[in-house]
């Protein structure tokens, strides 16, 4: 994490998190999607923060429900994904792949990586070693394909494996522990998978959050950034395949998992 950049994570709704980034200098501060107004707002108010801008990386509900009510009570600006700027709630600017959008002293660099939705984005503050991701991976996992294709979506993922190995990477929900017992039917083999497998069911146990994790840590145990694998491929019987192909078998059987 720069100096000059704090974020602040909590949970909203059920498994969801909330995230403020934080500008030091300039106290600008930034929602990461809006998935209820409520903790939101009470979280600005604990931290001593004014909110200045809501970051939406796709238009699900549970991603944008609090845009409007913070607009009001802020008078935010909203930045929301181009191709989907007809269903972003209050949207003020919509961007596009390699856009920038600065927050104080931090640029964010937009990346577009649909496959969940038609036009979720993902934004990378490269200088903090931060991205926020939305719901296109997640710890151990990554979104469904609710309207995009499984090449589109093996893309998507491509594009954020190869953001630097040490980058922080926040996922819009706590889903990691369910995502490792099905990692674990694809690559029993993995011993790295294996010990993190035992490492989140012990921090649930305790309360604790597997969210952030690092683009090293899913190269190295996430089956949806592993289709390269060969135990993998020989689990799901697609030895030397595309790797969409490998991808594309891995997501549909986490979909009937």
């Amino acid at each position: 994490m720069s100096k000059g950049l704090e974020v602040h994570q909590f949970p909203c709704l059920d498994d969801n998190y909330g995230y403020l980034v934080h500008d030091r200098e300039t106290g600008m501060t930034a929602a990461i999607d809006t998935p209820d107004a409520t903790p939101i707002l009470a979280a600005l108010k604990e931290k001593g923060w004014k909110l200045t801008h809501i970051l939406n990386t796709h238009h699900h509900a549970d991603h944008v429900g609090g845009n409007l009510a913070l607009k009001a009570e802020t008078g935010c600006t909203i930045i929301g994904p181009k191709v989907e700027e007809a269903v972003i709630p209050g949207i003020d600017r919509a961007v596009s792949e390699d856009d920038i959008v600065q927050l104080g002293a931090s640029g964010a660099r937009v990346i577009e990586v649909p496959g969940h939705t038609r036009g979720h984005i993902a934004y990378s503050f490269a200088d903090a070693g931060v991205a926020f991701v939305g719901d296109t991976i997640f710890a151990l996992g990554c979104g469904r394909l609710f309207e995009g294709t499984p090449a589109q979506m093996w893309d998507s993922i491509q594009k954020l494996a190869a953001l630097p190995d040490d980058t922080v990477v926040y996922c819009a929900h706590e889903y990691t522990q369910s995502n490792a017992r099905f990692a674990l039917t694809v690559e029993p083999q993995n011993d790295a998978l294996q010990a993190r497998a035992k490492e989140v069911d012990e921090k649930r146990a305790r309360g604790e959050w597997t969210v952030p994790t690092t683009i090293a840590l899913e190269k190295a145990t996430n089956p949806f950034l592993r289709p390269a694998s060969k135990d993998l491929q020989e689990t799901v019987g697609l030895t030397g395949a595309p790797l969409v192909d490998v991808f594309a078998e891995t997501r549909r059987r986490k979909d009937n998992f």
